[in-house]
């Protein structure tokens, strides 16, 4: 594993887990023949030095804007990128469907539910557990403007691997 994508819908703290696992060692850029911008850094996992790349925000792996152009060529173009789908968890269905997506597509996932604190101030609980089971990736609770759960997050990056989508309905259902 040499790269991270960060990916889920905007507004999610997205910026805020990545400056946090990258300590802001950072490059903005904007994404050629566009002027939609995202960040690159480096992260220490394992001794080693990874690339973590901020896609820009997007809502589903069919785009209907720019921002969303740029998130899903990315993600194609890093066939061998692990990645982190970071969710709302006081919005947790909207990021489970892109989250759905991405696993569909055979990519090695871990799920951070952050701004858990939020969710919790709503009185919405989610049972980080059952989703890891049923989804089958890793799901961390993550409060990431306080730096809850981001070592965990960081460390079970390496139990990311691909999913069978037969796997998760055997799962749900189960």
């Amino acid at each position: 594993m040499e790269k991270i994508l960060l990916m889920g819908n905007p507004n999610t703290g997205k910026s805020v887990v990545f400056n946090r696992l990258t300590g802001a060692r950072v490059t903005v850029s904007n994404y050629p023949g566009t002027t939609v911008d995202f960040t690159k850094g480096w992260m220490k996992l394992e001794g080693k030095t990874v690339e973590l790349i901020d896609v820009p925000g997007a809502f589903s792996l069919e785009p209907k804007d720019k921002a969303e152009e740029v998130a899903v060529k990315m993600l194609e173009e890093e066939k061998e990128a692990v990645v982190i789908c970071l969710i709302d968890s006081s919005k947790a269905e909207r990021g489970l469907y892109l989250t759905l997506e991405i696993i569909e597509r055979g990519y090695p996932v871990v799920v951070a539910l952050n701004m858990a604190d939020v969710a919790d101030s709503k009185n919405i609980m989610i049972d980080a557990e059952k989703l890891e089971q049923i989804l089958g990736v890793p799901v961390v609770c993550t409060v990431a403007v306080s730096g809850e759960g981001i070592k965990e997050l960081a460390s079970r990056i390496k139990e990311a691997t691909p999913v069978k989508i037969e796997k998760i309905s055997k799962n749900a259902s189960g």
